[in-house]
Formats: C-alpha cells, sequence, structure tokens
C-alpha cells in the first residue's frame, strides 16, 4: 500500500466517522471515543481450547472491562464459544481471531512483536507484580480448564507468569486467574512508560465499526450519504 493510498483510506474513514456521528447522540459518540483512548494492544489475551462457554464470555467481559482489544483463540479441539446470554453484546467492542493451531498464533505473534508469556501455577517465574511490562508488548496465553497450558506454548514461551497462592489451593480456574491477571497487568501498563495506546489510524478504523454496530441501517445510511 502506497503512502497515497493510506492517506485517502485514512480521510475516508474519518469523512465516514463524521457523516455517521450525525446519526448519534454526542454522549454516545463522546463515549465511544473515551473508551478507545484507554484502549491497547499492548498487551493482549490468547486462550487454548476453551472448553466451557461460561469461561469464554467470562474472558469477553474481562477484556472489554479493562480494555484489551484483542482476544486470539486457538481451535483445535474445541471452538470458542461465548454465551450470548452473558456477554450481553460486549463481544462487539473487541475483536476476536481464531486459529486452528497454537503455532500458527505464536508465529503471527511473534512476527507481530509480541512476547510470548504463559500462565502456569508450576513455573516459579514472575509474579504480577515482578513481571516487567517495559521491555514491549506482550500475549499472555491461558489453557485448558483442565489441562493448562499446552506442551506447545510451553516450549515457545519466552517468560512464565503465576498467581502465588496462600491456601491449600493450587491454582484458581481461567475466568478468575484472567480476571486478576488483566487487571493488575493492565494497571501496570497504563502507568508504565511505554507506548500502550493503539495508534489513532487503527482507533480510527476500531471507531468506525463501533458506530456501524451501533448506528441502525449505517449501511443503508452510509450509501445515502455517498459511501
Amino acid at each position: 500500500m502506497t503512502k497515497n493510498t493510506e492517506l485517502n483510506d485514512t480521510a475516508l474513514v474519518l469523512r465516514q466517522i463524521e457523516y455517521l456521528s450525525g446519526f448519534m447522540l454526542p454522549e454516545r459518540s463522546e463515549t465511544m471515543r473515551t473508551t478507545l483512548d484507554n484502549r491497547t494492544r499492548y498487551m493482549t489475551v490468547c486462550m487454548e481450547n476453551t472448553f466451557h462457554p461460561q469461561n469464554a464470555s467470562a474472558l469477553v467481559r474481562n477484556c472489554e472491562a479493562f480494555g484489551i482489544q484483542d482476544i486470539y483463540t486457538v481451535e483445535e479441539h474445541c471452538r470458542f464459544s461465548p454465551n450470548t446470554n452473558i456477554v450481553r453484546g460486549t463481544d462487539k467492542w473487541i475483536d476476536i481471531h481464531k486459529y486452528s493451531r497454537s503455532t500458527d498464533l505464536i508465529a503471527d505473534l511473534r512476527q507481530k512483536g509480541y512476547r510470548i508469556v504463559a500462565t502456569s501455577p508450576h513455573m516459579n517465574d514472575h509474579t504480577p507484580e515482578s513481571f516487567d511490562v517495559t521491555t514491549g508488548p506482550f500475549a499472555l496465553f491461558f489453557g485448558t480448564e483442565h489441562a493448562g497450558i499446552s506442551d506447545e506454548v510451553i516450549r515457545n514461551a519466552d517468560e512464565f507468569i503465576r498467581i502465588p497462592m496462600c491456601g491449600f489451593v493450587e491454582s484458581l480456574n481461567v475466568s478468575a486467574s484472567a480476571a486478576i491477571l488483566l487487571y493488575l497487568l493492565s494497571n501496570r501498563v497504563r502507568n508504565a512508560p511505554v507506548d500502550w495506546r493503539i495508534p489513532e489510524t487503527e482507533r480510527n478504523e476500531i471507531l468506525l465499526r463501533w458506530m456501524k454496530s451501533t448506528v441502525k441501517d449505517s449501511g443503508r445510511i452510509l450509501k445515502r450519504g455517498g459511501f
């Protein structure tokens, strides 16, 4: 893609945003922009073969609540199927990327510059407090409800992170572990000297998608506006 093409595409996105803004309450548009300002792709979440729909649903809601824009899922053995009654539309605000193998997902994440960080109670590496959030973007891998993270992820992990336990319980279920790590690490990322915000061009593209999903008959409206 040439520089002129990128500029033209950006200008088109901005014109569509401006046009659709006229069909929304100003407060709604401002809420979307404010939410996007707090979104991040600096950290992301990866799930392997999530069997229980309630765990998939909880993960979607957790990511949306803590401003994580992307969820990557591996569906080699079972589908990532959030329960619509639990997510209650929160899945339309985040991006879910599906893969058939962990190997392919890891390769794509590395190409995007992510560190592979495996969550495991048996790997005595980092805690949420000691993990260095400043050395580059990172992808948190969560395993299945019963078997944990796969051997493939363990072999390819750059680092491991665990939640320390004080009781007889050795580990939490995947949705509880994700909620704790996302809350703690997303707060640390936003207070760290790193460029954690989504680039403006990408934010505009996301904003346009959100507006299209919110404004009734947005396709017809944009066509009527000459787009």
